[in-house]
């Protein structure tokens, strides 16, 4: 199985704490040797890293780590290949256009018959069941909504009910994003944290390193991590129950169904124009 990787902040944040742990799953402290990538939200656009070798031993990994990239939505994902072959156009997360935005995906898991799967104009690229199966989720939002919505909240519970006829067909555990909302699916492996202040310490699982995050942040910052397992051994992460999702909008949780509805705030900050933090997450 692969891993995910996400991160929905209420100011630019970069990543580079939580980047660093599970890059060492790609090949060091996990079996996940077959390519990684990282898509970073910048306005309307993204930067798109991908590398089909073992993150662990990535040159642009290591980019990547040393170059602290802000932004406020980030889907990261590690493969362990099941469905194509080990190259660049199989290398998640995946990105489409759709209603004037940027659409990117991560998958996790394996499914059966989903050859089947009605694409419509948006074909895939690689031989993976992720990609054939974001294709299909466009399709299905596509054909929901021919216009661009405004309700964004709806157009992502949506796409729960879509996800759920997908988790018939085997393990889906998703990412997905617009740029703006931030979006997880669980079907078994799926955890997530909403930092804020008072901020403490945290320590990696998978490398001898530590941040403390109240001196790196301001009172203001809100940010929610998204992870396969969880990245750090000292904080509370929250379980998601098989067929939970989470809608995550500038760090806060603000939607889901019953399952994550319990750790929604009741008065969640709106997002502000704060100065953009150091490394936080």
């Amino acid at each position: 199985m692969c891993e995910l990787l996400g991160m929905s902040a209420n100011v630019p944040t970069d990543i580079c704490f939580s980047f660093t742990g599970l890059m060492q799953r790609g090949g060091k402290t996990g079996p996940h040797r077959d390519g990684w990538g990282i898509t970073f939200y910048e306005g309307k656009g993204f930067r798109n890293f991908k590398d089909p070798a073992p993150s662990c031993q990535s040159k642009v990994a290591e980019l990547v780590q040393n170059y602290p990239i802000k932004s406020c939505a980030v889907i990261s994902h590690i493969r362990q290949a099941n469905r194509g072959a080990i190259n660049l156009e199989n290398t998640h997360p995946f990105t489409r256009e759709l209603w004037g935005k940027y659409w990117t995906f991560a998958h996790n898991g394996q499914l059966t018959d989903y050859q089947t799967l009605e694409t419509g104009r948006h074909r895939a690229v690689g031989q993976t069941d992720s990609e054939l199966a974001f294709c299909w989720l466009l399709k299905k939002l596509e054909d929901k909504y021919p216009t661009p919505p405004t309700n964004m909240v709806e157009v992502l519970k949506y796409l729960a009910d879509c996800c759920t006829q997908l988790r018939e067909k085997g393990v889906f555990n998703m990412l997905m994003s617009d740029g703006e909302y931030v979006m997880s699916y669980c079907t078994n492996h799926l955890y997530w944290i909403t930092r804020r202040a008072p901020f403490g310490k945290a320590t990696l699982i998978d490398e001898d390193v530590t941040i403390n995050f109240q001196e790196e942040t301001t009172p203001n910052d809100v940010v929610s991590v998204i992870a396969t397992q969880p990245l750090t051994d000292n904080e509370d992460w929250h379980r998601m129950k098989p067929g939970e999702y989470g809608i995550f909008h500038f760090g806060e949780l603000i939607a889901g169904n019953a399952n994550a509805l319990e750790h929604i705030p009741f008065a969640a900050p709106k997002p502000g124009n704060q100065a953009p933090s150091e490394p936080l997450v």
